[in-house]
Formats: C-alpha cells, sequence, structure tokens
C-alpha cells in the first residue's frame, strides 16, 4: 500500500463530470430542427458563431413566453402550458452564448415589441420580487363609518397590478442565481418551481400580501460547465428545481472574425410569419394529441416515465413533462392545435440533447457526496483501500455508518467490488472500484 491517500474533491465531479472516461460531445438529432423552428435556425447559423442548439432552444423558449398562458395541455389534472425554463451550459465563457440570444431577441423585438420592452426582465435575486413582477391587484378592507361608527366595509385596490404576466428571465451569469438558491431563508427556489407548474403564486408571511394568479414566467439562463458544477447544490437536485430545467451544452460552432449580418431580405418573411404564428397560438386554449402520435407517446413513455438512477437520473426526472411542452411549442408553431407525430419527434430528439448534455456535464456520479467522494477515491487508488484506510481518508471525520451507507450505495449499484489480500498474518479485506 502506498502511503498517499488520495484526498476527497467535495460533493460534485470533477471538470467532465464522468468518472469512467470522457463522454462524447453530444449531437443533435436533426428531427429537432423540424418545421419552422428549424427554418429559423438554418436562416441565422451561417452568419453567427452560435451554437444550433443554442439558438433553437432560445427560439422555442421566447416564442412559449410570447404566446403566454391560454394555450396548454393536460395530463390528468396537471396543466403544461408552453413556459419554459433553459439553460445554456458552455465549456467556457468563449461559448457565445450571449450572441446567440442577441439574433433570437432582435427576431421578437420586430414580432412582439411590447413584450421585448416590458416584459424581459434580468436579475432574480427572490421569491418576492418574482411574484411583484407578475402580481395580481392588491386589496384591502376598509371600514365604512357613520358618525364615528363602524357600519360596513368596502374593498379598496391598493395595488393595480399587473396585467401582462408574461415574463421572461434572462440570467447571462445564471451561477449568480444558483448562489442566491443556498442562501438561508431565501424563497427564490420553491416560487420558480411553482411557477413552472402553473400554479398561484404566494409567500405567506403577513408583510408581503402580494399573490399572482396565471402568471406565466420563462428562464434562459448562461453558465460554464465548471459554475454549474461547483454552485449546482444537492438541495436543488433533490428538491425538483434542476429537473425543471432544460440543460443543453453548447459551444461555438464557427470563426467570424468580421462578425456576421443576416440580410434583411432573409429574416423579413420570417418575422411575417413568427408574427402569423404568435397569433395564432394566443387563440388556442386547449391541445390534444392525433392518433399517430398518440401511439408513438404510448411506445416511449414507460422509458422517458422511468426513474433512473444517480445525479443525471435525478436530473432528468420531469423528461415526460418536458417533452409534451417541447412538443406543444413545434405544434402552435404549425399553428396546430392538434400535435401530430412529427412535433412529437423533433420534441424528443431536442430531449435526448438534453439527457446527453446532462450525462456529459455530470457523468455517472450518484448525487450522494460521501459515496461519490469515496468512488473518485477508489477509482484513483487501483490497488483498492482498506476499511481502516478509508477512514483515514477523511481525517476520521466521518462516523463508521455513514461510510458503511455510502459503501451500501455504491455496492448496489455495481461501482465497488471486494478483495481478500494475504498479508502473512490477518487477511485483508481491500474495497476497489468495479
Amino acid at each position: 500500500m502506498t502511503d498517499e491517500k488520495p484526498k476527497p474533491s467535495g460533493f460534485l465531479p470533477q471538470a467532465n463530470g464522468d468518472t469512467h472516461g470522457k463522454p462524447e460531445w453530444p449531437q443533435l438529432g436533426d428531427a429537432a430542427l423540424y418545421g419552422f423552428a428549424g427554418e429559423i435556425v438554418h436562416t441565422i447559423e451561417p452568419h453567427s458563431e452560435s451554437d444550433p442548439v443554442a439558438l433553437l432552444l432560445q427560439f422555442l423558449t421566447a416564442f412559449g413566453s410570447v404566446v403566454g398562458f391560454r394555450p396548454h395541455f393536460m395530463v390528468e389534472a396537471s396543466r403544461h402550458g408552453t413556459n419554459s425554463f433553459a439553460c445554456l451550459v458552455g465549456q467556457t465563457s468563449k461559448s457565445r452564448k450571449g450572441t446567440s440570444w442577441g439574433h433570437i431577441g432582435r427576431l421578437f423585438q420586430e414580432v412582439a415589441p411590447d413584450w421585448a420592452e416590458k416584459r424581459i426582465v434580468t436579475g432574480l435575486s427572490s421569491g418576492e420580487g418574482v411574484i411583484w413582477q407578475v402580481r395580481d391587484p392588491i386589496t384591502k378592507r376598509v371600514p365604512i363609518k357613520d358618525k364615528g361608527r363602524i357600519v360596513d366595509y368596502q374593498v379598496e385596490i391598493t395595488d393595480q397590478g399587473v396585467d401582462d404576466k408574461r415574463m421572461l428571465v434572462i440570467e447571462e451569469e445564471f451561477a449568480s442565481v444558483l448562489k442566491v438558491l443556498q442562501r438561508e431563508g431565501n424563497t427564490l427556489s420553491p416560487v420558480l418551481r411553482n411557477a413552472w407548474d402553473g400554479k398561484p403564486l404566494r409567500i405567506m408571511t403577513k408583510n408581503f400580501p402580494a399573490l399572482a394568479t396565471n402568471a406565466h414566467i420563462s428562464i434562459i439562463g448562461h453558465i460554464t460547465i465548471q459554475e454549474l458544477l461547483r454552485h449546482l447544490a444537492e438541495t436543488e437536485m433533490a428538491n425538483g428545481f434542476a429537473n425543471r430545467f432544460f440543460w443543453a451544452l453548447v459551444k461555438r460552432s464557427k470563426a467570424l472574425p468580421d462578425g456576421g449580418q443576416i440580410p434583411d431580405s432573409d429574416l423579413a418573411p420570417l418575422e411575417s410569419r413568427l408574427r402569423h404564428a404568435v397569433e395564432s397560438a394566443r387563440s388556442i386554449d386547449q391541445l390534444r394529441r392525433e392518433d399517430e402520435a398518440r401511439a408513438l407517446w404510448h411506445a416511449v413513455y414507460p422509458q422517458l416515465s422511468e426513474g433512473r438512477p444517480g445525479l443525471s437520473g435525478a436530473i432528468c426526472g420531469r423528461a415526460e413533462a418536458q417533452v409534451l411542452r417541447l412538443e406543444t411549442l413545434y405544434a402552435l408553431l404549425d399553428q396546430s392545435a392538434v400535435k401530430r407525430k412529427e412535433h412529437l419527434q423533433a420534441a424528443l430528439a431536442l430531449w435526448q440533447y438534453s439527457e446527453a448534455s446532462v450525462r456529459y456535464i455530470f457523468g455517472d456520479t450518484l448525487g450522494d457526496p460521501l459515496a461519490d467522494d469515496i468512488d473518485r477515491a477508489l477509482r484513483a487508488t487501483p490497488q483498492g483501500l482498506t476499511k481502516s484506510e478509508m477512514h483515514g481518508l477523511f481525517a476520521h471525520h466521518r462516523r463508521a455508518d455513514e461510510i458503511d451507507r455510502a459503501l451500501g450505495l455504491l455496492f448496489e449499484r455495481g461501482r465497488l467490488k471486494r478483495e481478500v489480500r494475504k498479508t502473512g498474518g490477518r487477511d485483508a479485506d481491500v474495497i476497489l472500484a468495479a
């Protein structure tokens, strides 16, 4: 045995997040570029250094925000609207995440100028702040007096509230949002989770009377892989915050030293078609699936809804909900209230890219801090460790029952194996990476 012991690296995985070798960068399936969304990407992409995935995902998210609360799809008693949470994850700060929004923002500035000027915000910091941006009118009961005696009450409006409940939050430094979530008592995470679900938003304190109903909140975040690994806390993985986001790896697609300029003649017809698609979508209420699309949904649903182990499984834990929301957006872009097979195929292709992105970033870590530390330590120590050496690995700051629990999880997932070695005295029980 060597005298040098590997040191635990903390909760989250290493740079590429993989413990068994670096996975391949994900590839976007052609089906994801179906229809009008694909035409938008194909028109902009030659003139931009941005990743086509960044263009596509931000276009879909912005479109879903602009069309508002009305169009939706029902799954039993659950209502799924067109609001999305998307986060672009770059290898570095030079992944051209920000420039990709510039092209998409320009397009929607022409189509929905009032929304673009008034309903795009930044600076997520508290749940109260989010609710205030989409609040209902605030009222209070005021006594009616006659000669100093209260004879009745009347309701007065003390704040007119916000008429337009659409809000697109763009956070180009999404790491700052993840830091905010870790502050004790911060209400941002539960409010955003309820916003994604389309539930009424309220903070249950007497000093904050605001309520928001029918709020339509969408988010676009930009972050690097290293920032995401450093700041996405265990709590947000476990409480459903992370799996309400669509995570997508992006990188610079090409080098354009002189920049790119899209001819107005190419954009004008797209702007006209997008304006018609928005108007059509805002007139649609509940969507439905055609028979062929329903048959495909039944075929893929068992795999989509099956729970997967580890951290990647937790982050992709709302696969079926994410797919049906994407499917809704593709249908609305076709100005259709009926989801067809091609809409579902496009949504599945884009979701497969997100799943592959999550696996690339987080690898096969389990999301259990101690188990992941032990797993990394053993993979860095091919000769394995005895139980006593493992206690020394953590400077005896971990109890035996904690280590036994983490080892049990790793053995259950097939990550570890045991080996009995002859030592000349009492045989040594050595634990190795499988």
